[in-house]
């Protein structure tokens, strides 16, 4: 195995860890956290997995095996999420100088620096200072390639005797549990490649790690083969510190009332495309076109089905949203037909161009407007960072209380780090 070594910190049932920060009641209760709209269960404490309350569950399924057993059930609070994700990624940046944010509760580190010996302990004193900071539980997972770390993670978080910490650049501790991965549990390895490795003779990560690198590729194209080379401590995936610029975006939704008239429609999209505006601005790019989409739910047994998707271009790339929220009206226009109960909608784009170098139509000419655009929506974009989001909006999507079709958060926990008027209140005696 190579001098290089990464750590994977995951937090634990994160969503539902962020909840009990904030309330001591929810401490060793079932908990569980819903996807938009109160639609299924997304995080679940060990707790309410204990219940049998699996992931995606739907929750009108669960809704009174929750209230009979005393499951704790909250909407999703993704400002919430976010802040405390960016709070425990400053804890981490004391560990080490370079740092993947891999997702929203995960992160890998580069700890090649740390002497072997003393990788399991910086990685405990982690956990610690991570907990007693933010209060977010975690698990880290330590190996000479991220495939291995991710892997390392995976086993610390189920078997509880590790008390969350394993280091697989510890060639005995990578020798006894490398054969007691099932092949499911890899990282990168979904249905489809469990089974061709299981046709090929594999049970466990040990068995994945001794193919022929060759035999790999044939099955599973180049991705086989790195996973191969990464399991033997060949580390073929850097740290990507700096996140790669976004080919496409989107920006969809589901409703939580049936929509059934265009004014409706035309007000949900053009939240959409100020949404998406936003998106753009905020990584300095921009589009010259946009893919509007709307659809029934196939749930609605009995009624007329339909889908719809058109493609508007835009004169040149642009991330106004006055400009996007224009074109996605002219696509509800061009495609809309009543008498249909829609469900969802949405709007996408591809091929993202950085701002500064996109081609104008007719440079020179209208510049002027565009500076100003771009004033007024810096502006728009900084009322809405410091009111919050939808302070300021453009007028074709409406006012947020009149919206029956925005998403439900009926179960919200309060916005405690970033809504000074949803902080706890201490009423004097």
């Amino acid at each position: 195995m190579n001098a290089r070594a990464y750590a994977l910190s995951d937090g634990n049932s994160f969503y539902c860890s962020c909840e009990r920060v904030f309330d001591a009641r929810l401490a060793k209760v079932p908990v569980i956290v819903l996807s938009n709209n109160d639609g299924c269960a997304i995080a679940r404490t060990n707790e309410a997995k204990a219940l049998g309350i699996r992931m995606g569950e739907p929750w009108f399924k669960i809704r009174d095996m929750c209230k009979a057993r005393g499951v704790r059930v909250y909407s999703s609070n993704y400002a919430l999420y976010g802040d405390m994700s960016a709070r425990v990624n400053a804890v981490y940046r004391g560990f080490s100088p370079r740092i993947e944010i891999y997702s929203i509760d995960e992160s890998f580190l580069d700890v090649s620096d740390v002497r072997e010996r003393d990788r399991e302990s910086l990685a405990r004193d982690m956990r610690e200072t991570v907990r007693a900071w933010t209060g977010i539980p975690t698990c880290v997972g330590i190996g000479p390639t991220k495939t291995l770390a991710k892997l390392a993670n995976h086993i610390a978080k189920k078997n509880p005797v590790l008390c969350g910490v394993c280091d697989l650049t510890d060639p005995e501790q990578y020798d006894h549990w490398i054969i007691r991965v099932p092949v499911p549990d890899i990282w990168g390895v979904g249905p489809a490649n469990a089974r061709r490795l299981e046709t090929l003779g594999c049970d466990s990560a040990a068995d994945v790690r001794d193919l022929d690198p060759r035999v790999a590729r044939q099955a599973m194209t180049v991705v086989g083969e790195r996973l191969v080379r990464e399991l033997r401590g060949e580390a073929c995936l850097d740290l990507e510190e700096i996140a790669p610029t976004r080919k496409g975006c989107a920006v969809t939704r589901s409703f939580s009332e049936r929509v059934e008239n265009r004014a409706t429609m035309e007000q949900a999209l053009a939240t959409h495309a100020a949404r998406l505006g936003e998106k753009l601005r905020a990584g300095g790019l921009a589009t010259s076109h946009i893919t509007v989409f709307f659809h029934t739910s196939e749930h609605d047994r009995g009624r007329p089905q339909r889908s719809v998707s058109t493609m508007v271009s835009l004169p040149e790339a642009s991330s106004d949203s006055r400009v996007l929220v224009k074109a996605a009206l002219h696509g509800v226009r061009k495609t809309w037909r009543d008498g249909y109960r829609y469900s969802k909608a949405g709007i996408v784009t591809t091929d993202l161009v950085p701002l500064a170098a996109s081609q104008r139509a007719f440079p020179g000419l209208g510049q002027l407007d565009r500076e100003m655009g771009a004033a007024l929506m810096q502006a728009m974009d900084a009322c809405n960072r410091r009111f919050g989001r939808g302070a300021v909006v453009p007028g074709a999507a409406g006012f947020a209380p009149r919206r029956a079709w925005s998403t439900k958060f009926e179960m919200r926990s309060p916005r405690y780090t970033t809504r000074v008027d949803e902080l706890p209140v201490v009423a004097a005696a």
